[in-house]
């Protein structure tokens, strides 16, 4: 928060992603309630992040071409106008699933370009790089709580006032935003006349992930997750209206948890001293949000199932977090929008494939199934993802820390059987030290 362009850019994404949230809440209500069907519920997820997994890789490739400041500002007024033009639509009553469907696949369009950018434009905001970590965890945190905030406010709003005044405060919350990047003041290097193509660009930010494995293994452990895991977040208000017999405000109560969970962990992150334990965080934390889905899945109440629900946030960001800290950490700065771009695919884009497919099979197996299916499926990639460790660095000679991805379960029992050799030596020293005693008491 030293860093002035940072500060503003904390204050006014805080004041906007409340009033995103709050849409996001507002908009997956009104579908559910004016349609009762679980499949269009996934439908609207979909179309809200599919463009992110056919438009990031081109979104980094530009970006990394031209002038970021400016694609932001454009991102942020159309996002503007997006929210606008939904809040007049229900304002008049004109509550036309078609319509709001395909404000949603606008939203996701604007969302692969903005995400892309403004994760690029972290490390222009803080002048040293050692500093990029927090910045990315505490952009995490603010995030996570407008996951609480949104959703706290469109719950109240909701039961009083409607889902338009929602829409209408999403609008009006990106004034402090537009005004903060404004009064930035950015030093961006000059960007050179770009001489390749767009396709070449491609090719580039391709072959660069897919010849680095640490970040290729990192990218498709997100994709798997975002695609079998991530996506039991789109059948909650299932469980908030059905299952547990509530309303709106216990649909945000959910939300709210989830939230709570994430700004734990993204507190946590905020501390980190060193990189060098970003992946072992990564599979821990992989595995906590597996297992704390599936205790999702069959809570018998609605505490233990909020509760639940709180963990998974935690695990959730906690992977999503440490794996983009790694990514901008490890990637050269001419790559890393392309590479950033990948990551948003991953995370954002696989995501509503995966909405489409827990839409289809809750309505086929029964929601508290489906959700108990995912759960499993993430504890299984993070066990497939360490053994793919263990294989890669089987014959690494190298335990002095996690500044390279080596074999952690190597790493761990080498540290157990020191720790275990140096309680044996005590105990030896300690019984020769006891025999002596008392042979000079015998004396």
């Amino acid at each position: 928060m030293k860093y002035r362009n940072f500060k503003l850019f904390f204050y006014g994404q805080s004041i906007s992603l409340i009033g995103t949230w709050m849409q996001k809440t507002a908009v997956a209500w009104l579908v559910y309630r004016l349609t009762g069907s679980a499949l269009l519920l996934g439908l609207t997820g979909f179309v809200g992040l599919i463009p992110s997994l056919i438009l990031s890789p081109y979104a980094g490739s530009l970006i990394d071409r031209y002038n970021r400041y400016h694609i932001m500002v454009i991102c942020q007024l159309i996002s503007m106008l997006q929210a606008g033009a939904l809040a007049l639509l229900i304002l008049f009553n004109h509550y036309n699933i078609t319509a709001i469907i395909c404000l949603s696949l606008l939203a996701g369009i604007v969302n692969a370009f903005d995400s892309t950018c403004r994760q690029s434009l972290m490390v222009d905001m803080v002048d040293d790089p050692q500093d990029l970590p927090n910045a990315i965890a505490l952009n995490s945190t603010m995030t996570n709580f407008a996951r609480i905030a949104g959703p706290a406010v469109a719950g109240l709003v909701l039961g009083q006032f409607g889902e338009d005044v929602c829409f209408f405060g999403n609008f009006f919350s990106y004034g402090p935003v537009l005004i903060c990047i404004f009064m930035m003041k950015l030093n961006l290097a000059e960007r050179k006349k770009a001489t390749q193509g767009t396709w070449e660009s491609l090719r580039e930010g391709y072959i660069y992930v897919r010849s680095n494995p640490d970040i290729r293994s990192l990218i498709i452990l997100l994709s798997v997750s975002s695609l079998l895991v991530m996506p039991f977040g789109t059948l909650i208000p299932i469980f908030a209206k059905d299952i547990f017999n509530g309303d709106a405000n216990t649909f945000s109560w959910f939300e709210i948890a989830a939230g709570l969970g994430s700004v734990f962990s993204a507190v946590y992150l905020a501390n980190l001293k060193s990189d060098k334990v970003l992946l072992p965080l990564i599979i821990t934390s992989s595995i906590i949000f597996g297992i704390s889905v599936l205790f999702v899945a069959y809570s018998k109440n609605l505490a233990s199932s909020l509760f639940f629900m709180a963990i998974s946030g935690a695990g959730m960001m906690a992977q999503s977090a440490a794996i983009n800290t790694y990514l901008q950490t490890h990637t050269t700065l001419d790559m890393r929008a392309r590479v950033i771009s990948y990551y948003i695919m991953a995370y954002q884009g696989v995501m509503p494939i995966g909405s489409l497919l827990v839409g289809w099979m809750a309505g086929l197996i029964g929601t508290r199934v489906t959700v108990g299916v995912e759960g499993i499926m993430g504890i299984l990639a993070a066990i497939v993802y360490l053994l793919h460790q263990k294989g890669r660095y089987q014959t690494s000679k190298d335990l002095s820390g996690y500044a390279q991805p080596v074999n952690l379960l190597n790493y761990t029992s080498q540290k157990i059987i020191r720790a275990c050799w140096i309680r044996t030596s005590f105990r030896k020293k300690w019984d020769v030290n006891l025999k002596s005693n008392d042979k000079i008491k015998n004396t």
